[in-house]
């Protein structure tokens, strides 16, 4: 049966059944009538002749071994290409204008012609991917599988040849580089010894062929180097990759414990307080659960007051900066007004006509460079000051007498800040402390009284005592800040009031010059007179006004129904229950304003704690019946 060219016949049983024909190449001896002219004819045609050192058939620079061109569509691999002279994988090729010369080719049993160089080249079809297996036609018809192999074996390794019955074979090399080599044998004219019979000749025509096999083989490659590319691809996208956040550990009562203590640690607190978010988000609050948690949002809690004071050093921090800064803007300045002086001396008649007129017009545009720069730094400087007195009193100034009542009234404001500071810390102990005697009054519920609940009834005695305590002395740190309050209120006023009587003392002292230049010294003493008396006067009025009274209407209004409320409840009420009746008149109301008003009216409204233990209660009752008795 014959071989098509487009069959692509498997030749791997051809090669494990022609993988043991080898020909040794000591065995080729032949007589050569000039072994001159044989070596030179070898060399030219790059074969490596028997017993004699040479190149190959055909040099490397012809052939691309491993060169794909595909291959950079399939995968996106540049390939390296061979031919690229000054690589160092093969020499550089010959130069294209200059014609390659063959010569005659004696084999052992045949010898080969080569053809009229004056003809065009032989034509060949595509280069199928990854070939490695050539078409061989035109040979003589006395030719033979070991006539064949003797000839082409000089290209490269032979894995398997398939002749057919018509004077054609098949050939597959063992790499594709070699089948260029076998290309160039394409037009030759072989002669089986010295015969001249027709059956003895043949004109050779090589062709590049397909084959399943060297079809699967390129693919097999191909998809190789691409696992390659996308495994390196991986590995680079795997590097620059951010790293992945740590995994939060599931809650349990030790990881709880040891998470309440890192919530407590300054420098643990970001990643403490992340892994309790998430563990509140997953739904780990329970009943069991609650008391715990409850503790470790309180430890969150106390950094409110540390992010406070880092807050507070951070915009110091920034203070300082921008006078840092401002002091430097004033230094450049300084030299811009230098430097513009320099040029406005140059520009002087004495100095001017000394320069020629290149130089004069450098030094005018220097000038004018100089002073817009100037300029610019002069506004930015501008703005920040105007900036800092926007901050400042407008009331400042180097000659005004009350430049003392002023750092009073700083110092005095300073206090009331450091006592609303501890107010507020105050409030927080106390909330602190009620949320404890809620939870140990769910926790008592009804449980029958034992020693343990007797034990418990004392600590909640204790805990009432304390924040009885407590309360007292929040009620009393508060009339202090009220008192500092309206000494501060009072002592803007006197420093208003002040300013106004010195302009009219002012007034009063040229307008009694001016009398005093006319009717003599005896009046401007009744003017002075006058003046004193009108100043004691309106402190008087001052002192009255230091009486204590409500801040607005809206108290009043507060305080009218609070006592209508308790009125009505002669038992009193807690705060809750009070609270939420206000809610109805005025959602905008917090329980803490209540309590805080009827903090401030302790002749008014009075507090009670009914009942024991479980029971235990806080009431206000409506007390101004007897308290009016007091004053």
């Amino acid at each position: 049966t014959g071989l098509s060219l487009g069959c692509g016949v498997s030749f791997l049983a051809a090669a494990d059944g022609l993988g043991s024909i080898a020909i040794d190449t000591t065995q080729l001896n032949m007589s050569v009538t000039d072994p001159t002219a044989w070596a030179t004819a070898m060399n030219n045609l790059g074969m490596v002749p028997v017993g004699l050192a040479g190149q190959q058939l055909v040099t490397d620079s012809i052939c691309v071994p491993g060169f794909d061109p595909s291959l950079s569509m399939m995968t996106g691999i540049t390939p390296i290409n061979p031919m690229i002279p000054g690589m160092g994988l093969v020499p550089p090729p010959p130069p294209t204008d200059v014609p390659v010369v063959k010569e005659i080719i004696h084999c052992k049993s045949c010898t080969l012609f080569p053809p009229n160089p004056n003809l065009p080249p032989p034509s060949t079809r595509e280069r199928p991917p990854g070939c490695k297996t050539v078409f061989v036609g035109g040979l003589p018809e006395n030719a033979t599988e070991e006539i064949i192999q003797e000839v082409f074996e000089q290209c490269g390794d032979i894995t398997a040849i398939r002749k057919s019955k018509k004077n054609f074979c098949h050939i597959r090399f063992a790499e594709e580089f070699m089948v260029d080599k076998a290309i160039y044998l394409s037009g030759y004219r072989m002669r089986l010894g010295s015969s001249t019979d027709k059956k003895d000749s043949g004109r050779l025509h090589v062709d590049f062929a397909q084959a399943r096999d060297d079809f699967y083989e390129w693919e097999c490659k191909q998809r190789m180097l691409a696992r390659e590319e996308r495994h390196r691809r991986k590995m680079e996208e795997d590097r620059l990759r951010p790293p992945s956040p740590p995994a939060i550990m599931h809650y349990s009562e030790h990881e709880a414990a040891l998470l309440a203590e890192k919530l407590k640690d300054d420098n643990k607190f970001s990643e403490a307080i992340t892994v309790l978010l998430t563990w509140i988000e997953r739904g780990e609050v329970n009943r069991r659960s609650a008391n715990q948690f409850y503790s470790m949002v309180q430890s969150a809690n106390s950094h409110v007051r540390r992010l406070m004071n880092e807050k507070a050093a951070h915009e110091q921090e920034m203070e300082q900066a921008k006078e840092s800064f401002k002091n430097a803007l004033t230094g450049i300045l300084t030299q811009f007004e230098q430097i513009v002086a320099v040029f406005n001396a140059s520009t002087r008649q004495k100095a001017w006509d000394h320069f020629s007129k290149a130089q004069r017009k450098n030094i005018d545009i220097w000038r004018k460079h100089s002073e817009e720069l100037r300029n610019a730094h002069s506004e930015q400087l501008m703005g920040i000051r105007r900036e800092e007195e926007m901050e400042m009193s407008d009331d400042d100034s180097g000659d005004n007498p009350s430049k003392k009542l002023r750092v009073d009234d700083s110092a005095l404001a300073a206090q009331a800040y450091a006592l609303k500071e501890e107010n507020d810390s105050l409030r927080w102990q106390l909330d602190a402390y009620r949320n404890e005697v809620e939870l140990l009054k769910q926790e008592k519920g009804q449980l029958f009284r034992t020693e343990e609940s007797l034990t418990k009834d004392q600590q909640l005695q204790f805990l009432q005592q304390t924040m009885q305590g407590m309360q007292q002395q929040l009620l009393s740190i508060q009339e202090e800040l009220n008192n500092k309050k309206s000494e501060l209120e009072q002592a803007k006023e006197e420093q208003t009031h002040t300013q106004a009587m010195l302009k009219v003392l002012q007034e009063q002292l040229k307008s009694a010059k001016e009398l005093a230049e006319i009717n003599g010294h005896d009046e401007s003493q009744e003017i002075n007179v006058l003046t004193v008396a009108l100043v004691n006067q309106d402190r008087e009025k001052n002192s009255e006004k230091r009486s204590p009274g409500l801040k607005s209407e809206k108290e009043a209004l507060l305080i009218g129904i609070i006592s209508t409320f308790l009125h009505v409840h002669p038992f009193g009420a807690n705060i809750e229950y009070l609270w939420s009746y206000m809610q109805q008149l005025d959602s905008r109301i917090s329980a803490n304003e209540i309590e805080m008003l009827l903090m401030r009216l302790p002749r008014m409204f009075k507090q009670e704690f009914t009942g024991v233990g479980a029971t235990l209660e806080k009431r206000w009752k409506f007390c101004a019946f007897e308290g009016i008795k007091t004053i």
